[in-house]
């Protein structure tokens, strides 16, 4: 049942979403189900998948009663746990086998996970609100459906669902990628950003990100409401996620020119046995609608286009004056929990997202057309510069490669990556991949035991690995930062290696990854 590059849809992997507060008593078991894949799976099977997990999470609670439980590594399986609110459980279950490309870093599959409930979250609210305000369940499963469903066809390799594997060891999900901007464009971009946060009626204040590209150049967000909005932008809003059928140089647009037409089978297969299989057996409430009618499904391909004054529109929020007028599409911050308008703005490769507060608009609708045009009249000289400035001085897809080096670096603090192009980490053998993704795996162990240990302080940790084609695989963590490095063409003494990763850190880092 492996999963793999070479794997059909749905083989060798089950995720499941369940609340540990539910189906308590006997007989009841199964309402604690929020989501099942594949959703063809027999409700037995389900119910053990879910079991076993359970299992191990109070299990696990008895020697680590403060630490959730992250993975268990099986015989043949990989359980990667992650805890996406009290009680509220996500569960993904990849089976092992002997094919090559089967090898995962179990973090990286953490890491998904957390990714689709934080996403979740700034479309619905939590889960735990959801069962709250529909105790049945219907309204929390429902919208979980809908939303993982249409998450995971962004993994699908043409027919084929790819799980993040050892080829992404150079790429960290949950981060944004800035673009480097000289002083002078800096003063430019944080004119405009003033101009926007003034975009808003009264004396409310604007939220906004800038995004040439497929890189972030601006936002007044929290790190963390940053990285949703930045990841969603990759997945549906920017010029490169727009094309359909472009492939963008960014890892996070993982699907591929032909991935739509597989998408509506993925879906249409998967879909066709969602109320047989998950819902009419567990509810037999009166007035039961179908968990795929007028659902909110933000993550829905080819459904934002470019409008003729430059703002994206979509229907995905529904719309009013008999389907003629797209309702504004809303978000939840997480920082705040204030619900936001969205609205995007684009011109060329310049996107700009603007976050108008609900609350702030008496008149909705008419209020945020008010915005757009006070938005239109404000900023439009000043956007048309700042995209000219920014597009001469782009260095393009592989502006940020430095020749001899395939590196990864990450500022955990502020949620910041930088790594080498994708283009370039393909050039990389397969020795070297497996000797950074081991790498990568003993440093998530090492920093887990650290953080558990020392909750209050940071460990600095220094690794390095000589692979089986003579590659030295190297990695530095040091103050929240962190650096990881593949050299095919080093030396093979360890002092040069050492000393390449000396230049690298001076030169790229300010220093911030030397020994001295």
């Amino acid at each position: 049942m492996g999963l793999s590059s070479t794997t059909t849809v749905g083989e060798g992997i089950q995720l499941c979403v369940f609340d540990m507060r539910r189906g308590q008593h006997e007989g009841q078991e199964h309402d604690k189900i929020l989501f099942f894949f594949p959703a063809d799976c027999h409700l037995s099977l389900q119910l053990s998948v879910i079991g076993l997990s359970e299992g191990l999470i109070t299990f696990m609670r008895m020697f680590s009663p403060e630490a959730a439980c992250d993975v268990i590594e099986a015989e043949r399986h990989f359980h990667a746990f992650y805890q996406a609110e009290p009680d509220i459980w996500m569960v993904m279950v990849v089976d092992k086998n002997k094919e090559s490309e089967a090898v995962w870093r179990c973090d990286a599959l953490r890491a998904v996970l957390k990714e689709a409930h934080s996403l979740f979250l700034m479309f619905y609210g939590s889960v735990r609100n959801l069962l709250e305000k529909q105790p049945g369940g219907e309204l929390a499963r429902t919208h979980l459906y809908s939303f993982i469903m249409d998450f995971l066809t962004d993994f699908l390799n043409g027919k084929k669902l790819q799980l993040p594997s050892f080829r992404d060891c150079l790429r960290e999900r949950g981060t944004v990628q800035m673009l480097t901007i000289g002083r002078d464009v800096a003063i430019e971009v944080q004119s405009l950003v003033t101009i926007l946060e003034s975009s808003c009626l009264g004396n409310t204040t604007c939220h906004s990100l800038v995004l040439f590209q497929d890189l972030l150049v601006s936002t007044t967000l929290s790190p963390d409401d940053t990285v949703n909005l930045f990841t969603y932008a990759l997945l549906r809003l920017t010029p490169h996620a727009l094309s359909s059928g472009t492939n963008s140089w960014s890892y996070l647009r993982r699907g591929t020119g032909g991935s739509n037409i597989a998408a509506d089978s993925f879906l249409a297969k998967n879909g066709s046995t969602l109320g047989e299989l998950q819902y009419t057996s567990h509810d037999t409430s009166p007035g039961r609608q179908d968990p795929r009618h007028n659902t909110l499904r933000p993550l829905q391909r080819d459904k934002w286009s470019k409008g003729r004054d430059g703002f994206l529109v979509t229907d995905i929020w529904g719309s009013e004056a008999g389907g003629m007028v797209p309702i504004t599409p809303t978000i939840w911050l997480q920082q705040t929990e204030e619900r936001m308008y969205l609205c995007i703005y684009q011109h060329k490769n310049l996107t700009i997202i603007l976050l108008v507060p609900v609350s702030s608009l008496i008149n909705g609708e008419q209020g945020i057309f008010l915005v757009k045009q006070q938005f239109l009249e404000n900023a439009s000289q000043k956007i048309l510069k700042v995209e000219q400035r920014l597009t001469k001085g782009w260095g393009g897809e592989n502006a940020y490669h430095v020749s001899g080096y395939r590196y990864l670096l990450l500022d955990s603090d502020r949620n910041i990556s930088r790594a080498s192009p994708p283009g370039k980490v393909t050039t990389l053998t397969k020795e070297s991949l497996h000797a950074l993704n081991k790498l990568r795996e003993e440093v998530d162990i090492e920093k887990s035991r650290a953080k558990s240990d020392f909750p209050d302080s940071d460990k600095d940790l220094e690794v390095c690995i000589r692979a089986k084609n003579n590659a030295w695989a190297i990695a530095r963590i040091t103050r929240g930062k962190e650096l990881y490095m593949v050299l095919e063409k080093a030396s093979e003494t360890l002092l040069y290696a050492s000393d390449a990763v000396e230049k690298f850190s001076d030169r790229y880092c300010d220093g911030a990854f030397s020994l001295d």
